[in-house]
């Protein structure tokens, strides 16, 4: 597949990611030796006015397209000296030793050597590109944890697993956000899709979670923190400039769980609604009141409000991003979200969005078109007091 993907983040422990070069598949690493093989296996049988031995002029270039330039060069002197090999046995078709120099055998020696030197050049550039592939990924990599630093798998009563992939190919960064930050007013999370691609919808996404994280934590209501971020991105959007700044524009949902007492509150800015999960009962949570998205609320009077929901220990909460609910199949079929959760039954965070994400590359046969985000919230049962 050429879409990027992250799966799920990883550990905050895990091993520092490296720059790797990409490894061709194991077919096109023997296919120099494959080729060769089958030269070996025709040339008896031809005739002798088809020197078939003249095909080995092309080993070198199917030798660069899997190897670095010291095998093409090796490449270039075994099929230079097989030509001579086979050029030179009379047992070959009852060609006599003469053939050995003949000028039509010079010219393939000669157009093999040039092809070589030509396939040697072609594999050094393919391997400094593939170097320069692999350093931008590596610093993709990076920005996206950077971007979006791998959550904890635990935040108080709270179990937490997050998924990310990226439609974009060549990297694994995108436009996509969820962020969680416990704070004294209880768990805050997010969940985003900025509009468009790209460099902007990056730089728009970084500064919407850089807004997130400090006023989740200062502002003791769902509503203030959700002011707070409006006002951030309307300010981002005047400051860009330009004939399009009311249409950049964020879909986000804002989430609030208390440390106490068993609800979860929500403010949805035009984004897919959240999915509660509960013994097999899977239900939008949806208030049917549409609010505008991020950038948009001061088109109307009261653009946000709270709604609350219970929630209750071993609920789980499913937000997530419209690349989910739209990702096709080969009839253009959108993926059907709700019920692949209802005939998957209950699942832990970490299983329902391996679940998800097999299933959505699965239903679109690799071809994601879109960004996808997902975050599983499960509310744990409270441990009771140490006796």
């Amino acid at each position: 597949m050429t879409h990027g993907r992250t799966g799920r983040m990883p550990d905050n422990g895990s091993t520092a990611l490296q720059p790797r070069l990409p490894e061709p598949p194991a077919w096109l690493r023997w296919l120099p030796v494959l080729y060769v093989a089958a030269v070996l296996l025709l040339e008896p049988v031809t005739p002798v006015d088809w020197p078939v031995s003249f095909v080995l002029v092309a080993v070198p270039l199917v030798a660069a397209f899997a190897h670095g330039p010291v095998v093409v060069s090796a490449a270039t002197v075994f099929a230079l000296v097989m030509e001579g090999v086979l050029a030179g046995t009379p047992c070959c078709a009852g060609r006599p030793v003469g053939y050995l120099l003949d000028r039509h055998y010079v010219a393939s020696y000669v157009c093999t050597a040039l092809v070589g030197a030509l396939g040697t050049i072609l594999a050094a550039h393919r391997i400094r590109r593939e170097r320069t592939l692999a350093d931008v990924r590596y610093v993709a990599e990076t920005a996206q944890r950077v971007l979006l630093r791998p959550l904890p798998h635990r935040i108080g009563r709270l179990r937490l697993e997050s998924l990310y992939l990226s439609a974009a190919a060549h990297a694994r960064i995108g436009g996509d956000l969820y962020e969680a930050v416990p704070t004294p007013h209880g768990v805050r999370l997010l969940i985003g899709d900025v509009r468009g691609k790209g460099l902007l919808a990056v730089e728009t996404a970084a500064a919407l979670l850089g807004a997130f994280r400090e006023v989740a934590y200062d502002e003791p209501g769902l509503l203030e923190v959700v002011a707070r971020a409006d006002a951030s991105m309307h300010r981002r959007a005047a400051w860009l400039g330009g004939a399009e700044t009311a249409e950049r524009f964020v879909t986000a949902v804002f989430a609030e769980i208390p440390a106490e007492g068993d609800v979860v509150r929500i403010v949805n800015c035009g984004h897919p609604p959240p999915i509660r999960l509960r013994d097999g009962e899977v239900r939008e949570l949806d208030s049917g009141r549409p609010a505008p998205p991020l950038n948009l609320g001061m088109l109307v009077e009261e653009p946000y409000h709270v709604d609350t929901y219970p929630f209750r220990p071993g609920d789980q909460l499913l937000l997530y991003t419209d690349g989910v609910t739209e990702t096709r199949d080969a009839s253009g079929a959108f993926y059907p979200l709700l019920d692949r959760l209802r005939s998957w039954g209950p699942l832990p965070p970490e299983e329902l969005l391996d679940r998800i994400h097999d299933d959505l590359l699965a239903h679109s046969h690799g071809g994601l078109g879109d960004d996808t985000a997902a975050l599983a919230v499960c509310l744990l049962p409270e441990e009771p007091p140490d006796a």
